[in-house]
């Protein structure tokens, strides 16, 4: 029978507990960069005629646009589930060139999940030679705290937006033929 030094077999254990934690199951090793779409489609229009639908597919849902160029469009939208909770969902949507009169668009969701934290308060008075007194008035201070945060996977919601741009890039299409500067 063969003996290992002891801090041999110590180091090995650490190792091998280190691999099976939950470091391995953390999303940052999930993510494949495999070829899967979900996140991005080319279109026969220029970047700035993809942004711009982007735009009206995320103005046509309810969105608030919070930043909008020929290469970029960034959009939020509130939602209020239950009393106590407010999410916010927000799109930002990049568009490249794709050689000659293609372009390229990048997708990505972000859902904010906030709940509503609340803070007693209480007033101190100040009593000439008694110092001062702290006095609970049963009020509380009301915050909202963001308590998660995620990017959104879902293939259904991008391939629903990615046909709503579609529909914004055709509708934009007769206008952009009668009009070759455009």
């Amino acid at each position: 029978m063969r003996r290992y030094p002891l801090p041999a077999f110590a180091s090995l254990s650490l190792l091998l507990a280190g691999c099976g934690g939950k470091v391995a199951d953390s999303s940052l090793l999930r993510e494949s960069f495999d070829s899967g779409d979900t996140y991005t489609r080319s279109l026969d229009t220029t970047p700035a005629q993809a942004c711009e639908a982007a735009r009206r597919a995320l103005l046509g849902q309810g969105y608030a646009i919070s930043r909008a160029d020929a290469g970029n469009v960034e959009g939020n939208k509130n939602f209020q589930p239950k009393d106590e909770v407010h999410e916010q969902l927000v799109l930002r949507v990049s568009c490249a060139a794709q050689g000659a009169g293609k372009a390229q668009v990048f997708v990505s969701a972000v859902q904010d999940r906030y709940a509503l934290k609340k803070s007693p308060t209480s007033a101190s008075v100040g009593v000439g030679a008694l110092g001062s007194v702290s006095l609970p008035f049963g009020s509380n201070d009301d915050s909202l705290v963001r308590v998660a945060s995620r990017t959104v996977q879902d293939p259904q919601f991008y391939r629903n937006f990615f046909g709503r741009l579609q529909y914004y890039v055709e509708q934009d299409a007769p206008a952009a033929a009668a009009d070759p500067a455009r």
